[in-house]
């Protein structure tokens, strides 16, 4: 007998068709604001879903090297946290492939790229389309590697099965720290133009690891085993908390000090309702994680994580639209726009992961264990 056919509701419902549901779910939204908002306000809402995007595995990197280098030393198997953060990682090559449309949209989102003089001889020659291209790709080719290497537990190859190399920890921290100051500089603060701050790499790397770290803490079931096992999800968020928000003031108390134009406007065109509603919501946050840390639980750091992806990924906006737009407000465009970049991350994903693994058993492999 022949199958009853499937209704819509099935499609939709089989796994095996949800990335590609997904991926024409993204084009759809992407090619709706393309269409209604125009070239140059679709650019800037996808810039803006973009970096959240990247945010997931390029700030869950720095996370998965300092917890899987306190937990070296535990005889006892990954926390699902860690494994969760393992798992954002393989969208570092799908970020880089959705980082291929900015490259059309380069005039509609940096001054520097629509012929505005930089100020400095320097900047004249590192802002330039061939140089940051070069650039470009070099923040993703390190960005790859590292995270086929801490796509895996450390250990074998590199060392005595649960024991992480602490080599490989230095080394992956520091390429990140140098790969992320210059790629948040390039992609993010380069969108105001002449504006300058020599915190601001350290601010957006704080910010992209706890985005990161929300995002996993919000959708990695429970670990069994000991309250402590259970409970140490709140800590490392309090911490990077704390961390972003002592970045914040740190920055604007010095730019406020020196009193330079060029901050000035940078803060104005971020200020407004929205902007001190954003700014009034985060302060909040960071009190409710201080105050959590007295008495932590699972549900509790599970909302208090909800709530920090929300700040954070409203300050991805906020740092990169007002340049533009000249004042900070999510609009339509940038909800569908998330939803696109979400929906072509969703498709894309899968085969990201399989890739990864299978690069990390081939490098296996290739190698004598320890």
């Amino acid at each position: 007998m022949n199958a009853a056919p499937r209704d819509a509701g099935d499609f939709l419902r089989d796994p095996a068709r949800r990335p590609i549901v997904a991926l024409a779910a993204g084009v759809a939204a992407l090619a709706v604001i393309f269409l209604v908002a125009g070239p140059q306000k679709a650019a800037l809402s996808y810039l803006g879903a973009w970096i959240v995007l990247l945010a997931l595995p390029v700030g869950a990197l720095p996370v998965v090297i300092m917890i899987e280098r306190a937990d070296a030393w535990r005889p006892q198997p990954e926390t699902v946290l860690l494994e969760t953060l393992r798992g954002l990682l393989g969208l570092m090559p799908v970020a880089a492939l959705l980082a291929l449309p900015l490259l059309f949209a380069l005039p509609l989102l940096y001054p520097w790229a629509r012929g505005e003089v930089p100020d400095t001889a320097l900047a004249r020659i590192w802002f330039t389309t061939p140089f940051f291209l070069v650039r470009l790709a070099m923040y993703f080719t390190v960005w790859t590697g590292l995270a086929l290497v801490f796509a895996r537990r450390g250990g074998e190859p590199w060392g005595k099965a649960g024991r992480m190399d602490d080599g490989r920890a230095v080394i992956g921290l520091g390429l990140h720290v140098l790969v992320g100051t210059l790629a948040a500089g390039d992609l993010v603060m380069a969108t105001a133009g002449r504006f300058h701050s020599t915190i601001a790499g350290l601010l957006v790397m704080a910010a992209w690891s706890g985005l990161a770290l929300s995002a996993a803490i919000v959708v990695a079931p429970p670990d069994i085993g000991p309250s402590r096992r259970r409970l140490d999800r709140l800590t490392p968020l309090a911490v990077l908390l704390a961390i972003w928000a002592f970045l914040h003031f740190v920055q604007f108390l010095i730019l406020w000090s020196a009193n330079l134009p060029d901050a000035a406007l940078w803060y104005g065109v971020r200020g407004g309702f929205n902007g001190r509603a954003l700014s009034l919501f985060a302060g909040a946050v960071v009190l409710l994680a201080a105050l959590l840390t007295l008495k932590p639980g699972e549900n509790r750091t599970r909302i208090l994580a909800a709530l920090v992806l929300v700040v954070h990924v409203l300050e991805m906006f906020w740092l990169v639209t007002p340049s533009l737009r000249g004042v900070f407000k999510i609009t339509v465009p940038d909800g569908l726009a998330l939803a696109g970049v979400a929906g072509l991350a969703v498709g894309l994903a899968a085969v990201s992961r399989r890739l990864l693994s299978t690069a990390g058993k081939g490098a296996g492999t290739g190698r004598a264990p320890a």
